[in-house]
C-alpha cells in the first residue's frame, strides 16, 4: 500500500481562522434546504425585496445584455450623471458625477472604504450584518456603541456625544444606518442636525448607509448628507428599492473634500473587482430617472410594506416582546430580554435554532446585527409573500383607502400565517 502524500499546508490570515459565514445568509439557505426536503419553513431571515424588478429595468437589462466591454473602473459616466441628479432631486444632496463610485453592490464599497481609510470606525448596535466582520478581517480598530430598548434600539445624540467626550476617536468613521436594518427606524431632523455637530467637532467622518431610503414607508427619507455634507459618504444600490439583489450594483457618494480618499477607493477598485457589470450599469440609469412607472411601483411598494410592517410590530408588542414599530423597510427588530415571562435560552442563536424546529420560522438572530450573545433578540424580515401578486393588487385599490388586514392576509398570506405561530408560540411560553 501505498503511502499517503503529506496533506499541503493552508496558513490562513489570523482574521480568518474564527470567521463564520453571514449568519443571516446562513439561515436562509438552511431555509432553502429545508423547504427542498419538503419541510415548510417561512423565510423571514434574509431582507430581501418579495417585489418584481420594475419592467423598464429589465427591458433595459435585455438590450444591454450583448455589451461586453469593460466598463470604467469608477463606473459609466452617464449612471454617475443620472446617481448625482438623483441625489439631489431626492434627498438634497448636492454630489457632482466624479464624487461617485459605482461597485458590485454596495457590501463591496463598505469594504473597500474600511480598507482604504486607516481610522476607527464607530458602530451603533444593533447595526447591518456585514459591517463589524469586515472591520475584523482588516483589523480596523472597532468602537461599538450599543444601544438600548429604552432608545428603540437606535443611536441617541447624548448617547453619542458622552462617547465622545470620554473616549478620543478623532479621524474615525461614524456608521449611521436610516432607515435602520435590522429596527426598520429612522432618525429625525433633529437628530441628523446633532450628529453632523458631534462629527464636526471630534472630526468625524460619517458613512449613511440609505440602502433603504426609498422604502421609507411615509416616502419622506432624510438624509444626514445635507446638514453635514463635506463629511458624509452616502452608500446604497440597487437591492432593496427595485427589488435587485441579484443584480450586485451599489454606488458609494463621497464628498470632494475628501478626494484622496475617492482616488484611494478607485485605485483599490482597479486592483480588485475592475468594474462592476457593464450591462448593469446601462440597465441601472433608468432606475435613477423621474419615472411615473418607479414613482407609482414606490408607492405601492410603501404602502404594502407599510401595513404589513404596523400590523406585525403591533400583534409581536401586544404578546410581551419589544418590536418598535418599523418607519421604513422590510424588518422589525424583536427583544424577548424583558418578557413577562423568562425565556429557556441562554443565546438569541439558541432561541432562533428553537424557532426554526418548534414553529418552523426561520429568524437572524441580534448576535447577527452586533448585539450581545445572552440577549434574546432576532430581526424578523416581513418578506414571504409573492409581490408580484401583491404588487398587482394593491395598484387596484385607491391611493386614500388603506390597506387592510384582509388585504394583507390574501396577499401577504406565508408572512402572517408565521406571524400566527409565533404568536401561539408566545401564548405558550405564557401559559395561555
Amino acid at each position: 500500500m501505498k503511502d499517503h502524500p503529506p496533506s499541503p499546508s493552508v496558513n490562513l490570515r489570523p482574521s480568518l481562522r474564527t470567521l463564520e459565514p453571514s449568519p443571516v445568509l446562513a439561515a436562509s439557505e438552511t431555509t432553502d434546504i429545508l423547504r427542498a426536503q419538503g419541510t415548510p419553513v417561512a423565510k423571514l431571515a434574509l431582507s430581501q425585496s418579495p417585489f418584481p424588478v420594475p419592467d423598464s429595468l429589465v427591458q433595459a437589462l435585455r438590450q444591454a445584455a450583448p455589451i461586453k466591454s469593460y466598463a470604467p473602473v469608477q463606473g459609466l459616466l452617464p449612471l454617475r450623471e443620472k446617481i448625482a441628479a438623483y441625489l439631489k432631486r431626492r434627498f438634497q444632496v448636492e454630489r457632482s458625477p466624479e464624487d461617485v463610485l459605482i461597485g458590485p453592490g454596495s457590501k463591496e464599497l463598505c469594504f473597500l472604504l474600511s480598507l482604504a481609510h486607516e481610522g476607527p470606525l464607530i458602530v451603533p448596535t444593533p447595526c447591518w450584518s456585514s459591517i463589524i466582520p469586515q472591520a475584523r478581517i482588516l483589523h480596523k480598530p472597532l468602537f461599538l456603541i450599543h444601544t438600548t430598548r429604552e432608545d428603540q434600539f437606535m443611536l441617541r445624540p447624548d448617547t453619542l456625544s458622552n462617547t465622545l467626550c470620554s473616549t478620543d476617536l478623532r479621524g474615525a468613521i461614524l456608521y449611521l444606518n436610516s432607515p435602520s436594518n435590522p429596527c426598520g427606524l429612522t432618525y429625525s431632523k433633529e437628530e441628523l442636525e446633532a450628529f453632523a455637530e458631534l462629527a464636526r467637532a471630534h472630526d468625524l467622518l460619517i458613512l449613511s448607509d440609505e440602502s433603504y431610503a426609498e422604502l421609507h414607508h411615509k416616502g419622506q427619507h432624510l438624509s444626514i448628507a445635507p446638514f453635514c455634507p463635506e463629511r458624509t459618504l452616502v452608500l446604497t444600490g440597487l437591492s432593496k428599492w427595485v427589488g435587485a439583489g441579484g443584480w450586485r450594483l451599489g454606488y458609494l457618494s463621497i464628498p470632494p473634500d475628501l478626494h484622496p480618499l475617492r482616488r484611494a477607493m478607485v485605485a483599490l477598485a482597479s486592483q480588485t473587482f475592475t468594474a462592476t457589470s457593464t450591462p448593469i450599469q446601462w440597465a441601472a440609469i433608468s432606475a435613477f430617472e423621474e419615472s411615473a412607472e418607479i414613482e407609482n411601483y414606490l408607492m405601492n411598494v410603501r404602502r404594502v410594506l407599510s401595513a404589513l410592517g404596523r400590523l406585525v410590530a403591533r400583534r409581536i408588542q401586544a404578546h410581551g416582546a419589544t418590536c418598535p414599530q418599523p418607519h421604513g423597510g422590510l424588518h422589525v427588530f424583536i427583544d424577548w430580554s424583558a418578557f413577562p415571562r423568562p425565556l429557556p435560552f441562554s443565546t438569541g442563536q439558541a432561541l432562533c435554532s428553537h424557532l426554526l424546529h418548534k414553529a418552523r420560522i426561520a429568524l437572524s438572530p441580534g448576535i447577527a446585527f452586533g448585539r450581545p450573545t445572552q440577549e434574546l433578540s432576532a430581526r424578523l424580515s416581513y418578506v414571504d409573500f409573492d409581490g408580484t401578486r401583491a404588487l398587482s393588487a394593491v395598484q387596484v385599490i385607491p391611493r386614500e383607502q388603506p390597506i387592510d388586514e384582509t388585504f394583507l392576509r390574501r396577499h401577504c398570506g406565508p408572512t402572517l400565517e408565521a406571524l400566527d405561530r409565533l404568536l401561539d408560540w408566545m401564548r405558550e411560553l405564557q401559559g395561555e
